[in-house]
């Protein structure tokens, strides 16, 4: 696949406010949020995948813009897996899926009285591993790690947005 380029930290930023971070599989949907102050990253849930390439937007859909609403986020950073190289994986597509639907969705849906969040891309290159490692370290044991490592893995996809907006802010 062709190289892909996300979004860089910094640019246009939307000033303070949480950041609502995604990491997009085929079964499940990490999702972590910033504080207020966008230094630190927490888990969420793990939101069922059931939005396919052809449908319409499924309750996948439905819940995160539920969150976005609920942590009033100014930011939606949707995690896109690239190889080493910085390659597209397959995953991308279903990345880039959810970021389109959810940009859709927020357009759509917008309210007058509020700008809707902005939805970017984010390098998310290693997460998964870093997350395991960070679970297994931590003596999360494999079976409960499978719940979490997509919410862990969000939080590794923002806490890096959060660290490149930080430096890029400076």
């Amino acid at each position: 696949m062709a190289k892909v380029e996300p979004d860089v930290p910094g640019v246009n930023d939307p000033g303070e406010g949480r950041r609502l971070a995604l990491d997009v599989g085929t079964v499940r949907i990490g999702v972590a949020v910033s504080n207020r102050e966008a230094t630190l990253a927490t888990p969420v849930e793990t939101v069922p995948r059931k939005t396919g390439f052809k449908d319409r937007d499924q309750e996948d859909i439905v819940r995160i813009l539920e969150l976005i609403q609920q942590y009033s986020a100014v930011e939606v950073i949707v995690g896109l897996p690239r190889d080493l190289r910085g390659n597209g994986s397959k995953s991308v597509k279903h990345a880039k899926e959810i970021a389109f639907r959810i940009r859709r969705r927020l357009k759509r849906d917008a309210n007058i009285d509020r700008v809707p969040p902005l939805v970017r891309l984010a390098d998310e290159r290693l997460t998964t591993v870093a997350a395991t490692t960070a679970l297994r370290a931590s003596g999360v044991s494999e079976k409960k790690g499978r719940k979490i490592i997509d919410q862990a893995a969000a939080v590794e996809i923002l806490q890096s947005w959060l660290d490149g907006r930080a430096n890029a802010l400076r």
